[in-house]
This record gives C-alpha cells, sequence and structure tokens, in this order.
C-alpha cells in the first residue's frame, strides 16, 4: 500500500513538473519564442531542450545581446 501511495505521488509531482514547464513557455511572444527555438538549435549541444551556462558561455556576442533584450527580466543568476 506504501508502494502505491508513493507511486501515486511520485506521478503526481511529475505531472505538476511538466504542466509548470509548460505554461512558463506560454507566457513567451511569438517573437521570444521564434529567437529561443533559434538560439536552440544552434547552442543546444547535449539536445536537452534548454541552453545551459556553458552553451550559454559559447553563445556569439550578438546572440547574447539578442537574448538580453528579448528576456530582460532574467536575472544572471538564474541563467
Amino acid at each position: 500500500m506504501k508502494k502505491l501511495v508513493v507511486l501515486a505521488l511520485t506521478l503526481a509531482c511529475a505531472v505538476a513538473m511538466s504542466v509548470s514547464a509548460a505554461e512558463g513557455k506560454k507566457g513567451m511572444t511569438d517573437e521570444q519564442k521564434a529567437v529561443y527555438k533559434e538560439m536552440l538549435e544552434k547552442y543546444d549541444t547535449n539536445k536537452d531542450g534548454k541552453l545551459d551556462k556553458e552553451e550559454r558561455a559559447k553563445m556569439s556576442a550578438e546572440d547574447q545581446e539578442k537574448l538580453k533584450k528579448l528576456f530582460p527580466h532574467k536575472k544572471k543568476e538564474q541563467q
């Protein structure tokens, strides 16, 4: 019984995290989505769907500036 409860809670958490991640991208404008997709295609070397610290460090200055303009609310410690 305990295993069933733990499994149910684990699944509920996984679903909640998936929904939360999907909602985060829903708040982006079409332009932001397009540019972010472009950056992923160029720089997401490990193909995990996000740009980690090392991948961002390899971005050109022009592309870094483009992201800063489109996502001004992001702080450096969050990236």
